[in-house]
């Protein structure tokens, strides 16, 4: 919850070869790194620059029927996953004898994920023992059981896991959350919008049918008393906006407290299952517990639920929760409801491309470990490092500069920047798997045991050191994240590519796409939510008030600026829950433009086709945010996702920076201008 991903993100460096392939003679878009093609030059760029950079493709592009969305990350997406084929084809056809244990693992796995004849065939025989064990619950005390098994991998009122403490962040958390509901976000239940009541209605059909496939009678009439839960539930839910309080989420208490603060959920139960200890390192465990008005509301609708209520409850979510690993009925079902209804998919993903996404998330540093051999050569870390410690050096020249902070705070700032901790490419250590059992041909057991063994290996360090080191994504993940508690920047492999870096294209190119997003990553460690924890990953003020007030003022302007953005009719985005995302957006093109012109060295940059260097760098911020979006998937992006739409971060961030404006001539009366004083400066 506290750690800061960036969607469409990427970083590489010049003079390194794309993930292990030779340098193409010339860069993979245009002659020097932009696809002209795809621009629209009717449309002026002060009226909307995202459409004149990227409309001609944007009219051309169709999405795949079998996807949400197409763009620059999702390409990269779609060839990590090509990739991730091609390591298990090859596991698959490796003799016996040369496999590993792990690669075994993976072969295993993933034969048995794409073999649907076999899972058809065995009909709902692998989940039996579990939905005989949900059949049979008598109790409150089974319920909150259930609801914490790893095996199951249950809904429940309160969601559980294990992170540093942010007070403390040496060690570890047990932090509790709000949890429970089937759709994406409390708004789905809410809200009062046409399309949302349409996602209500086919929601209440698919968990008739859901329960219908599990042999319920009086399907419909149960599936409404699950609804109703779940619309109680999100009654009491915090909004996204509540959620983004750093402060406000965190509420450590011993566990004989949260007992006496939340007296009406069966709290023994639920955490025995989960095998979290009552003692911790210094007595009494200490549970962190996030939305702490919501607590007792959800443990007195807990304990007021009927438990045959939370029967299909539990049965319809283990259901969803393992439908990919369950006869085709289970699994269309699934689909026609989350995929179709709610991202807008007509046809689901084959099998091999989830099979290698199921290895992802179980066994994930393992295919990892393969994947940087054969796809992401040493050079290129060292050379994506280097890229990454000139944004530091720029960074730090900035810091120094700001007319609005005070000296007392830009040392603390300072400070923190220097004990950033940037890890590319892979992690140094990888994780070991040999507690994990795969047994071939048994997939439901094989997917349960892999999220226990997680778990498993979370709760056996719980009062251990943290581990700095670890990683929170796969090296074949196309993502970037921040990390206030370990004060860490994350670049896993497989984003480190083109469209976002070419060693072919210009400088100016490169500076706009990577450039800008090493700089959103560093400055996740100063956004409004990033600032409030110190450079050893401390959650404290470190601001006088002054400089507090001016940086509040500032990012206020900014949220009130994407409140006005209207994604779908109707529809705008929520200024408050995309504010950490869209402050380093424009930190990070901040700081990649002022790194570009020291890069010059004081030369002129020169101009090619017509575009001067600092027309290269806006075209080619816009084009690493192109996207086309199904509108239900738009739709549960504003609702439910800290990132605003990607036309809007493009727009955002160049109608704000003042040189845009001098490089495209940009005037009073053109849509997306904003007066000098309107405009937001952080960095």
């Amino acid at each position: 919850m506290r750690r800061s991903l960036l969607l469409l993100a990427g970083v590489f460096s010049v003079g390194c070869a794309l993930a292990g392939d030779m340098p193409a003679a010339k860069p993979e878009l245009g002659a020097w790194g932009i696809d002209l093609t795809a621009m629209d030059t009717s449309v002026k760029p002060g009226d909307d620059f995202y459409e004149y950079v990227n409309g001609t493709w944007i009219k051309k592009t169709e999405i795949p029927a079998d996807r949400t969305r197409v763009g620059a990350f999702q390409n990269l997406r779609i060839l990590s996953e090509e990739r991730m084929k091609t390591i298990v084809n090859e596991l698959v056809a490796k003799p016996e004898a040369e496999l590993t244990p792990d690669e075994r693992k993976m072969r295993d796995l993933y034969t048995a994920f794409v073999d649907q004849k076999a899972i058809d065939a065995a009909g709902l025989t692998p989940a039996k023992a579990d939905l005989d064990r949900i059949a049979h619950i008598k109790t409150l005390d089974g319920v909150a059981r259930a609801m914490s098994s790893p095996r199951l991998s249950e809904a429940g009122v309160f969601n559980m896991y294990i992170v540093p403490d942010q007070k403390n962040p040496n060690a570890y958390s047990v932090v509790l959350a709000q949890g429970g509901l089937g759709m994406p976000d409390r708004d789905y239940y809410l809200r009062d919008d046409k399309d949302l009541a349409a996602a209500r209605d086919a929601y209440k059909v698919y968990l008739a049918k859901m329960l219908t496939l599990a042999g319920a009678k009086d399907a419909d009439k149960r599936a409404a008393a699950v609804y109703a839960v779940e619309e109680k539930i999100a009654k009491l839910h915090w909004t996204r906006a509540e959620n983004r309080d750093v402060k406000a989420t965190y509420n450590p208490m011993p566990l004989s407290d949260l007992k006496k603060f939340a007296p009406d959920f069966r709290w023994d139960a639920f955490l025995t299952e989960a095998s979290i200890p009552e003692k911790g390192p210094k007595g009494e465990r200490v549970l962190v517990v996030t939305q702490r008005s919501a607590f007792p509301g959800l443990a007195k609708l807990f304990a007021e639920t009927p438990v045959a209520v939370w029967r299909d409850y539990l049965t319809v979510h283990y259901l969803h929760a393992n439908s990919d690993y369950l006869p085709k009925a289970f699994d269309d079902a699934d689909f026609d409801f989350y995929g179709k209804v709610l991202g807008g998919q007509s046809q689901e993903l084959d099998r091999p491309t989830r099979g290698v996404r199921l290895l992802d998330s179980l066994i994930g540093e393992a295919l990892g470990k393969i994947y940087v051999a054969k796809y992401f050569p040493p050079i290129a870390k060292q050379k994506a490092r280097e890229l990454v410690d000139n944004l530091f050096k720029t960074y730090d020249a900035d810091i120094r500069t700001l007319s609005w902070m005070s000296e007392a705070t830009r040392q603390q700032a300072l400070d923190k920047l220097h004990k950033f901790t940037p890890y590319i490419g892979y992690p140094d250590k990888w994780r070991d798997y040999s507690a994990y059992e795969v047994k071939p041909g048994a997939l439901l057991a094989d997917v349960q045991a892999g999220i226990a063994f997680e778990w498993n290996r979370q709760v056996k360090r719980l009062d251990d050191p943290v581990d700095k080191t670890e990683w929170g994504m796969t090296p074949q993940t196309v993502n970037a994240y921040y990390d206030p508690s370990t004060n860490q920047i994350v670049f896993p492999a497989a984003i480190l590519q083109a469209p976002f870096f070419d060693p072919n294209a210009d400088d100016a190119v490169n500076y706009g796409g990577i450039g800008a997003v090493i700089g959103h990553e560093m400055s996740h460690g100063f956004d409004d939510q990033g600032a409030q924890y110190d450079g050893d990953g401390v959650l404290r003020n470190w601001w006088t008030a002054d400089d507090l007030k001016a940086f509040k003022e500032r990012t206020q302007t900014l949220s009130n600026q994407f409140d006005q953005y209207e994604a779908l009719p109707g529809l705008h985005v929520s200024g408050p829950n995309t504010l950490g995302e869209d402050i380093a957006d424009l930190a990070g093109i901040t700081i990649a433009l002022k790194a570009y012109h020291l890069s010059l060295d004081g030369k002129p940059a020169p101009v090619l086709d017509g575009f001067t260097g600092d027309q290269r760098f806006f075209l080619s911020y816009g084009q690493i945010w192109r996207s086309k979006t199904r509108d239900a998937a738009l739709r549960a992006q504003v609702l439910s996702n800290e990132h605003a739409p990607e036309k809007f971060r493009a727009i955002s961030a160049t109608r704000n920076t003042d040189a845009w404006y001098d490089a495209f001539g940009v005037k009073p009366g053109d849509k997306e201008y904003l007066a000098p004083d309107q405009r937001v400066h952080l960095w």
